[in-house]
């Protein structure tokens, strides 16, 4: 639904960021990797993924287009919601987590916070 957001950013912490478009301001969820990225800016581009849920509409930002790849790849997966992709992309970069799939390094996968051998055996089987 909404492809990017471009403007200020009003708010900035380690887990979330406040865009303002055009005196519109827009809560957005983020990586630690993205903080990393836009912590030395006062504004600019978050790609952004928009979950809808029946109790909430939560948008999701990243500092880049990969990124927001490999995150909707990852809650594809069944067993991955939003906040276990966006912990791995917090722990690991995009292409950290396509090398891993890619070469089957489970133990790498193991490695992050909520993934256990079950799902990172998953996301291996479903994107060999």
């Amino acid at each position: 639904m909404y492809a990017y957001l471009e403007g200020k950013f009003t708010y900035k912490s380690p887990a979330l960021v406040h865009v303002d478009v055009n005196g519109v301001g827009y809560e957005v969820n983020i990586s630690l990797n993205t903080y990393s990225d836009i912590l030395a800016t006062d504004g600019g581009k978050l790609y952004t993924h928009l979950q809808v849920r029946e109790d909430a509409h939560i948008l999701y930002g990243f500092s880049g287009q990969p990124e927001k790849d490999m995150f909707v790849l990852l809650i594809s997966v069944s067993g991955v919601g939003a906040a276990t992709a966006r912990m791995m992309l917090s722990s690991l970069r995009s292409e950290e987590v396509s090398a891993a799939i890619i070469q089957g390094n489970v133990k790498l996968l193991e490695s992050v916070k909520g993934i256990g051998k079950k799902t990172a055996e998953r996301l291996v089987l479903e994107f060999i």
